[in-house]
């Protein structure tokens, strides 16, 4: 449907006759959809949060994109992971309080330091939401013509993440969360994230048993 990374899952809502929304709740009859390329293996989205800006010293997005931005051609953006185990080149890492439930970003700067908060609460009760119920659906990518195309061969049944098991794999960099800021030519800053993601070695850990279904008849 685009030419995009996110082409995989507008192709499959478009097919399923989901219109292209920015609802938090599940995308179809009750059930997050979550598309991705099968051998790309990359990290897979769990869902989009802001801080709490009422606990953060920093107070917006546009906050955190003037002090950590960077320019990239015309556009003037902060895309980066951040991670609980390593700083990234920013020099923003994750850390876990847990005595008092809460998720902090902190930044090397020293007149900074810690600059945004998310309460475990919150994040947990995102968790539920999104992912009460989840189809993790896997496709096979082909271009024709010069066109991708999607074969979707396989699906992941998931119910029920364990909250607990969110923070751990917090801590151990399993799950991090990309900044996707930008200020467009008009001046306004968008922000498509934060997104919380987890490696794909994680899904087994946050999530009880699945269930795994084949879509080709072999």
């Amino acid at each position: 449907m685009v030419n995009a990374d996110t082409s995989v899952g507008r192709t499959l809502e478009t097919a399923l006759g989901i219109a292209i929304n920015s609802s938090k709740q599940p995308d179809y009859k009750g059930i997050e959809l979550k598309s991705f390329r099968g051998k790309k293996g990359n990290r897979k989205n769990l869902f989009a949060q802001v801080p709490d800006w009422n606990l953060s010293k920093f107070k917006s997005s546009a906050e955190i994109l003037d002090t950590f931005g960077y320019w990239r051609e015309q556009d003037f953006k902060l895309y980066c992971t951040v991670s609980s185990k390593t700083r990234n080149s920013q020099g923003l890492s994750l850390k876990m309080n847990s005595d008092i439930k809460q998720l902090v970003e902190n930044s090397d700067k020293v007149n900074i330091g810690d600059f945004v908060v998310w309460t475990l609460d919150k994040l947990h009760q995102r968790l539920l939401e999104k992912h009460r119920e989840t189809f993790w659906v896997e496709a096979d990518s082909t271009i024709i013509n010069g066109e991708e195309h999607f074969q979707y061969t396989k699906v992941e049944h998931t119910k029920r993440p364990i909250t607990s098991q969110f923070d751990i794999l917090i801590e151990q960099g399993i799950i991090t969360l990309d900044h996707l800021i930008k200020r467009n030519s008009k001046g306004k800053v968008v922000e498509k994230g934060p997104l919380f993601k987890i490696k794909p070695k994680g899904l087994d850990l946050l999530f009880p048993p699945s269930e795994k279904y084949e879509l080709i008849i072999k």
